[in-house]
């Protein structure tokens, strides 16, 4: 058995190599290249096998010049169907592969990064891998994804993904976000499409649930039915993606913080990610800036700026838990899409807004006006007394 080493202390020891650690990890090697960093990833690569993908609107200007070297795709707008509305918006769309992820991880930080470490153990100051070898750190931080909580109340958005290479060109020019016309049965359902290339599409089979269980078959064969409606014929699929994300319907983000236990955590693993939609790249780009520029990198003052930021972001992100309550309580489960085409009527400005989390007073007002696209009965309800639509949900 290997005996355990102490190795000299890092300054900053990543658990996890997914988006939130690794865009961290990127941003504090460009604004601090003398910090001892080290991400220790239990896969074979960085990020996984994944596509992220966000609005122009989500990022400032500055972060969209630091991110630049991530994004592998970019499209000028796109469009959403329903079976009352078809529509395209003008926001830009962008899209990082897990590939891209790492292969510039790679370039940026090099022997700074350890994929195949199995890490039996961390607390904020060490980690200890199943080899026995203890490493120690001014600050460990948690980026592992999400975990189960007694203190989240959470739907779930499931998706498999299957990039395509189709026979012949399939004619789009830009993404196709929602594709709501398909068959509605237990909840929300949608296709999302995006042109890789000329014949190249990822497509991906949708559907927010009430519970976490995944029947990536059943998707698949959606994904061919999708396929074939359009007129496409399948030349090989070249891979599948697959996840499971979550969706805030309540929560108490105050005592989900104490059970970390003073560990520093990011992206998934931290309730960073939007609410409604489970994009994650936006929350994981202002969280990097956000802890990249602090002047004390300690395990404990991490901690207060990761919990703090992310306590913030949580309650001022009642309002979309509240609307995420309506599409998973206040309808009949083959009528919820009416929640989204609805809302898709809006200005474009106001649906980027959203996207964005920069919702204003009046944008808030507009969403929830005009004809209800749920019974109004059971929205009173949902909205009155959230704790009794569903198993005990609070919202703090």
């Amino acid at each position: 058995m290997m005996s355990v080493v102490e190795e000299d202390p890092h300054d900053v020891v990543f658990v996890g190599g997914g988006l939130a650690n690794g865009l961290l990890a990127y941003r504090l090697s460009q604004l601090r290249p003398d910090l001892r960093l080290l991400v220790l990833e239990a896969g074979d690569s960085l990020g996984g096998n994944h596509t992220w993908s966000f609005h122009d609107g989500d990022l400032t200007p500055e972060q969209h010049v630091w991110l630049a070297p991530f994004v592998v795709y970019r499209w000028p707008a796109y469009s959403v169907r329903f079976p009352q509305l078809t529509r395209t918006l003008s926001t830009g769309y962008q899209s990082v592969t897990s590939e891209r992820f790492a292969a510039v991880m790679a370039s940026q930080l090099g022997d700074r990064l350890r994929c195949g470490a199995d890490v039996v153990a961390f607390d904020a100051r060490s980690v200890t891998l199943g080899n026995g070898e203890r490493i120690r750190a001014a600050c460990v931080i948690d980026g592992r994804g999400p975990t189960d909580s007694p203190h989240l109340t959470l739907g779930f958005q499931k998706f498999l993904g299957q990039e395509i290479a189709l026979v012949a060109p399939h004619g789009l020019v830009h993404p196709i976000i929602m594709d709501a016309t398909i068959p509605q049965a237990d909840g929300y359902h949608f296709v999302y499409v995006l042109p890789l290339g000329p014949s190249t599409l990822l497509v991906e089979d949708t559907y927010y649930a009430d519970g976490p269980a995944f029947e990536p078959d059943r998707l698949r064969q959606s994904i061919a039915a999708y396929v074939a409606a359009h007129g496409w014929e399948v030349e090989a699929i070249l891979r599948e993606e697959d996840g499971v994300l979550p969706i805030a319907l309540g929560g108490d983000i105050e005592r989900f913080w104490i059970a970390k236990a003073g560990i520093a955590s990011v992206g998934l693993a931290a309730a960073l990610f939007h609410p409604t939609t489970g994009y994650s790249l936006p929350d994981a780009v202002r969280l990097a800036e956000r802890v990249a520029g602090l002047d004390d990198l300690s395990a404990p003052a991490v901690f207060a700026a990761t919990r703090l930021h992310s306590v913030r972001t949580w309650k001022g992100r009642r309002y979309f838990r509240m609307l995420n309550r309506l599409l998973f309580l206040a309808g009949a489960p083959a009528l919820r899409y009416r929640i989204l085409q609805h809302f898709y009527r809006l200005p474009d400005g106001l649906v980027e807004r959203f996207y964005a989390d920069r919702l204003r007073p009046l944008d808030r007002l507009r969403i929830l006006t005009g004809k209800p696209p749920v019974p109004i009965t059971s929205a009173l309800r949902v909205l009155a007394f959230p704790s009794r639509s569903r198993k005990a949900v609070s919202d703090a």
